[in-house]
């Protein structure tokens, strides 16, 4: 048992000899593989050893997380976007009547471009085609616009009487309706309106004065609405060639398929549009009138030029004859008109719209609703007016391209014992026009 301890002991001085032999073995084999450490320059000055160096930092881009850094790349593009956005919406708003002048033109060209290309084919030339189309629109525009004034200055005494009385009646009615209104309340509120008017006299006679300068405007602006008109009618063509040559190379191609489409989009929108709102005129003008309300024709001509307005129109012309008749015949046939008027709406939206107008020009209501609105604020009825084709016009735009990029990504997929480039091509208009 004595010669036990020295034995061990014997055991563990071999056992760290070994481990000291393959600690070294391994050093040697890591300095053989080590890439050999670069000469310090000629010129470099020695460190003193109480130096510490510090490591380099990294990358600043790299110790950002990745979230943090593609909000970060999709938010200042975001802003780019955004400032390029109110740029043009102050260039815009600088030029405004120009803009909507060339707006309504190109509105009225789509109106009326069917028929000078009808007249083309018949054999007529371009000009006289052009010429005769224009005159007969304008002269139409013209009659309508006159037609309306001298029905209002004519019936404007008698309707003035009718609404007194209808006033008076009203009056009446509430005095003895169960909503409890006493005479008290309606003199206050008779109170409230005068001294409103009173308040508000400096701002009615400076809208007053400002009337000429609207009239100068509204003029000019009719005046480069017709010669934009008779330009775009006559050599459309030649300025949407010449309009080409401004898009970059690399995107030509693509803009020239969506040009086409979006002229088909806009003509059929307008067109679409002056049937449904002429159709609702004549139904909802007939009912009027055979309710006995006084300038049925004017009214009728409003609730036709108001339908160019979606959603917000009907209901601001249905809104003016039903109060006509609240305060000419009573409760009882404003409530007949506002029947009439909301079964006129009922079948426009769910029939005639669908039908005539089709899905290529159907934009949603919520879509609607919010162009017409951010259009109204921009530019006033002009804008509520143009927002909705606009939108229109665009969702076909973004549509077209988006399935032209896609095709050119497919093109550059397919190999090439598929078939040859030109045989793509085809395959894509024949499942177009499909």
């Amino acid at each position: 048992m004595s010669r036990v301890p020295g034995w061990l002991g014997r055991l563990g001085a071999g056992l760290t000899e070994m481990g000291e032999r393959l600690d070294e073995r391994r050093a040697e084999v890591e300095k053989e593989h080590a890439e050999p450490e670069p000469a310090p320059p000629a010129d470099a000055v020695p460190l003193p050893d109480h130096v510490t160096v510090v490591p380099a930092r990294p990358d600043p881009a790299q110790a950002v997380p990745w979230g943090v850094r593609v909000a970060a790349e999709a938010g200042w593009r975001v802003l780019v976007l955004a400032g390029t956005v109110w740029v043009l919406m102050r260039v815009i708003s600088a030029v405004q009547l120009v803009v909507l002048a060339f707006v309504a033109a190109l509105l009225i060209t789509a109106l009326l471009q069917p028929t000078v290309a009808r007249l083309r084919r018949y054999g007529l030339p371009r000009g006289p085609a052009t010429a005769l189309t224009a005159i007969l629109g304008f002269v139409i525009m013209g009659l309508i616009g006159w037609f309306v004034t001298w029905q209002v200055m004519e019936n404007i005494d008698t309707l003035s009487n009718q609404i007194q009385d209808g006033i008076d009646e009203l009056r009446k009615w509430l005095l003895h309706s169960p909503f409890h209104v006493t005479d008290k309340q309606i003199n206050q509120i008779a109170k409230n309106l005068r001294e409103a008017i009173g308040a508000n006299t400096d701002q009615i006679t400076s809208a007053g004065l400002e009337g000429v300068t609207v009239v100068v405007e509204a003029l000019t602006g009719i005046l480069l609405t017709i010669f934009s008109t008779l330009f775009l009618l006559y050599d459309g063509r030649r300025i949407w060639e010449w309009t080409l040559k401004l898009v970059p190379a690399a995107a030509r191609p693509g803009v020239a398929g969506a040009g086409p489409r979006a002229w088909r989009t806009l003509t059929a929108y307008v067109r679409g549009t002056v049937i449904v709102a002429l159709i609702d005129a004549i139904f909802i003008g007939l009912g009027i009138y055979f309710l006995n309300v006084p300038m049925a024709v004017p009214l009728a001509v409003f609730i036709f030029l108001f339908a160019f307005i979606p959603l917000v129109g009907a209901v601001v012309s249905g809104a003016l004859a039903v109060v006509v008749a609240l305060v000419t015949h009573g409760v009882f046939t404003a409530v007949m008109v506002l029947v009439v008027v909301l079964a006129v709406q009922q079948i426009e939206g769910h029939v005639l719209q669908p039908f005539i107008l089709g899905r290529a020009v159907r934009v949603h209501p919520l879509a609607v609703v919010l162009s017409v609105s951010a259009g109204g604020m921009i530019a006033g009825i002009g804008g509520a007016v143009v927002a909705v084709p606009l939108v229109a016009v665009t969702n076909t735009v973004v549509g077209y391209l988006r399935a032209y990029s896609q095709e050119q990504t497919r093109r550059l997929a397919v190999p090439a014992s598929a078939g040859s480039p030109a045989e793509v091509p085809a395959v894509s208009a024949e499942r177009e026009s499909g």
